[in-house]
């Protein structure tokens, strides 16, 4: 025998006693592999030679992040194929230090997962050198192609993190499968296989690679805190995904096992023992006031929670009977849906009731009840389950306050006075004999006070005239303050047109009387307009437009006085009419302009946009404000190409902006636009054509509307707010507060943010109820994930408290007035200037 022949037969005794189930191809192939794996470790080692304590510690972290992953594979739900998610921390590691570092862990984490899994020492020693070969060749590969993850920019880095992983699946998976097919003596490649495979494993490491890259381009971002930060959520949401796919998989199985029917019997009884230990466990345990009531009312059972909102001792008996919890008014609700409930397949039905808490409050709850069998007397009840609710009432309650009364004065505001002045005139159209009148109070040189004495002491002076006017009225008699010092009131059950001029001789009476305002005595008069029914109005808006009208006959014949509307005075008509005239040759000629007032973020400082603000500066009347000339230009349908004029002009800014400050691609521009431009069929089209032909982003772009435009005209508009969110457009509802909006219809409503008032930061003081419901507006906001805006900061205490409140984003006098376009951008060109060197 020769020695060559003694050696080969040496080789298949020595395989066949320590590789049973190797052929000779397959014991050759694992020796070279484990060889070529032996051959990279330590290459792999030597390139991480100058590594420091951080650069190692980071591979620790890895591969025992990596490693402790391989306990909880994520089994894709109806296949046998399983992810371990341990490549999300082997392509960090790649990226933070390199594919040596990223070979090295991957060795670790499959050395310590091959033990784990397998006693075989072949598949010991094969794992390592597979995972070594696989990462160091394709990391290696990638690297080389594309200079490493810093020069990279981001859509580039997940690309090629993406083919990165593709490549270092293929060669893994194909080390593997090749092995197995050479022992079963198949061909080593089968494209079949690699595919079948890829379809779940293989997508899941380009999930991986793009996680661990977005992870990467946070911590490069926002420093080594942010992984800190998501990494311990990222395993513990994987580990709940293995968890819930493990669930799955059992219940899966488990359903599968029922064979027969005597099985199924045992199966059935066991869940309802199951069945009724949860319940017991669920129905005392539970944070949710729970009872099981009569369908007559009567308290059966009641668990611990509904005991602790109740206010009542963990041993106390609660009543007889549910009815003597809950309020008056509200027992004939409860009533109706026992009685519904008590039928033959009732549906479960809810309903908001307010319960007495034992310290004499009521306490506003959901009450959600259902038929329900008890486990233990087998008889049909109710299952009532009771929520707090409070917190929500009060809240709506106090939008519904805000939407219909002043917040200064605590007078009804425009809209509840429209409504009221709406019923009026629809009851004097029933019935004649049910006369009123409107008057319109205008109070003389106000602006004088505020400019000489500020604001303060301006709303200090409103707040007494209110209470004057209040004090002569009669108690059917109603006064809202319509905005700024104008005020309105509504006369009704006239006897003669004589009681309303006795009413108007008694306030002009009453404001010859001097106030004290910021220790001054002032005396401010006022002019009012009156109107009467008898005219035969057919709309309240006509009504208050004449007694508008009325009123200023009164300032032009000398103030402080009252004036009867006659048709005489529809000068003011004729003047709207010229307002219009020119105004349309304005915005065919160029004559209107923008200003530009910065919104920033409140904590750094940092500027985030502009609002685009409308100045016409008329050539005899000065400035126009944008309060009288979109109303005109609604009314006359001027709004289309005034809106256009502005959103143009506004992108096309912003546009060049983005052109001279690189660094500010995310400055972006908010435009107000109007109730009829978002019921508008070409809006949307024409949005589009702007933002195109000015080449900016349409997230750059933020549409302002008022809260009480999006809500009266929510089900025209809801179509067009979808389709500008589709487009990318950001919306913001403007004057948040002064309106009334149901929450659920706003949560459901495509709005990206919500602008308070600036009435209420001007009021806003430490304690205040203004800093009260702005707080609330803060936390409604962040509970529909809608960012909040806050208008009109003023003073550095406004914007320090809204800063403790959390309000993110400001604008304001105090944070930047409204500047010219030229302005704006020099304005900006210091902000971007890099600091002066000391």
């Amino acid at each position: 025998m020769s020695a060559g022949d003694r050696v080969d037969r040496t080789w298949d005794r020595l395989r066949a006693a320590l590789m049973p189930d190797y052929s000779p191809a397959a014991a050759r192939m694992w020796f070279v592999l484990v060889a070529l794996g032996a051959v990279v470790l330590p290459i792999d080692l030597w390139l991480l030679r100058d590594l420091d304590a951080g650069g190692w510690l980071q591979i620790a972290a890895g591969a025992g992040a990596a490693a402790l992953m391989g306990l909880f594979p994520l089994r894709v739900p109806g296949t046998r194929n399983a992810f371990v998610a341990g490549e999300i921390f082997l392509f960090l590691l790649l990226l933070l230090q390199g594919p040596a570092a990223a070979a090295l862990a991957a060795v670790i984490e499959a050395a310590v997962g091959s033990w784990r899994s397998s006693r075989r020492w072949t598949s010991r020693l094969f794992s390592p050198a597979v995972a070594a070969l696989a990462m160091s060749s394709s990391a290696g590969i990638w690297q080389a192609l594309t200079g490493g993850s810093e020069l990279l920019a981001a859509p580039v880095l997940i690309t090629s993190m993406v083919l990165m992983a593709a490549l270092c699946f293929f060669i893994n998976t194909q080390l593997v499968l090749g092995i197995q097919r050479c022992k079963q003596g198949l061909p080593y490649f089968q494209w079949s296989d690699l595919v079948s495979l890829f379809r779940w494993v293989g997508l899941a490491y380009g999930g991986s690679a793009v996680l661990a890259t977005l992870l990467y381009l946070a911590y490069r971002s926002a420093g080594v805190m942010v992984l800190v930060a998501v990494l311990p959520v990222l395993v513990l949401l994987l580990v709940a995904l293995h968890c819930y796919f493990l669930q799955q998989e059992l219940a899966q199985h488990a359903r599968q096992t029922a064979a027969t029917a005597s099985e199924q019997a045992a199966r059935h009884l066991q869940a309802l023992q199951a069945s009724e230990r949860r319940f017991h466990g669920a129905f005392t345990h539970a944070g949710v006031g729970m009872a099981l009531l009569g369908f007559d009312g009567a308290v059966l059972q009641a668990n611990p929670a509904l005991r602790r909102l109740l206010g009542l001792a963990p041993d106390s008996a609660l009543p007889a009977r549910l009815h003597d919890l809950v309020h008056g008014s509200d027992q004939s609700g409860l009533n109706q849906k026992l009685a519904l409930a008590s039928g033959q397949g009732a549906a479960p039905f809810q309903l908001e009731l307010r319960l007495r808490h034992q310290d004499g409050r009521a306490l506003w709850v959901l009450a959600h009840g259902s038929v329900f069998t008890d486990p233990e007397q087998g008889q049909p009840c109710l299952i009532l389950q009771v929520q707090d609710i409070s917190a929500r009432r009060q809240a709506e309650a106090g939008l519904q306050r805000l939407a219909f009364h002043d917040s200064l004065t605590g007078l009804p505001n425009r809209r509840q006075f429209n409504e009221l002045l709406a019923g009026a005139v629809a009851r004097c159209k029933a019935d004649p004999s049910a006369s009123f009148a409107v008057m319109y109070l205008d109070f003389d040189r106000f602006k004088l006070v505020n400019d000489s004495l500020g604001h303060n002491a301006g709303d200090e002076l409103l707040v007494q005239l209110a209470r004057r006017i209040h004090e002569k009225l009669r108690p059917s008699d109603i006064v809202a303050r319509l905005g700024g010092d104008e005020f309105a009131l509504l006369v009704p059950h006239l006897q003669d047109n004589r009681d309303a001029l006795q009413l108007a001789d008694r306030l002009l009476e009453a404001m010859r009387r001097p106030f004290s305002v910021a220790g001054r005595e002032l005396v401010a008069s006022v002019s009012i307009g009156i109107t009467f029914s008898s005219l035969g109005y057919g709309t309240p808006e006509q009504m208050l437009r004449d007694a508008d009208t009325a009123m200023y006959k009164a300032k032009s014949d000398g103030k402080a006085r009252y004036a009867l509307f006659d048709d005489s005075q529809h000068q003011e008509v004729s003047s709207r009419f010229r307002l219009e005239g020119e105004l349309r040759v304005a915005i065919e000629e160029g004559q209107l302009d923008l200003a530009y007032q910065a919104l920033l973020d409140l904590s750094s400082g940092e500027i985030t946009g502009f609002e685009a603000l409308l100045r016409w500066q008329h050539p005899q009347d000065g400035n126009i404000s944008p309060a009288a000339i979109i109303p005109v230009a609604e009314e006359t349908g001027l709004i289309a190409p005034l809106s256009d004029f502005v959103l143009q002009r506004a992108c096309a800014q912003l546009a060049l902006w983005h052109e001279l400050f690189p660094g500010m691609a995310g400055l972006g521009i908010s435009v107000n636009v109007s109730g009829h431009d978002i019921t508008s069929r070409n809006f949307v089209e024409r949005v589009s054509r702007v933002i195109a032909g000015a080449g900016i982003p349409a997230s750059g772009l933020t549409l302002e509307l008022t809260e009480e435009a999006v809500m009266t005209q929510i089900d025209s508009a809801v179509a067009n707010l979808q389709a500008l969110r589709a487009l990318g457009v950001r919306l913001a509802v403007d004057d948040f507060g002064t309106g009334y909006s149901s929450l659920s219809r706003l949560a459901q409503l495509p709005i990206d943010s919500l602008k308070i008032d600036r009435a209420f930061i001007h009021q806003m003081t430490e304690g205040s109820d203004e800093a009260a419901v702005v707080q609330a507006v803060l936390q409604l906001g962040g509970a529909l994930r809608k960012t909040v805006v806050a208008e009109g900061i003023e003073t550095p205490a406004q914007a320090e408290l809204l800063k403790r409140l959390g309000c993110q984003l400001g604008q304001g006098f105090h944070l930047g007035r409204p500047l010219s376009a030229t302005e704006a951008t020099a304005w900006l060109a210091e902000r971007a200037a890099p600091p002066v060197q000391g």
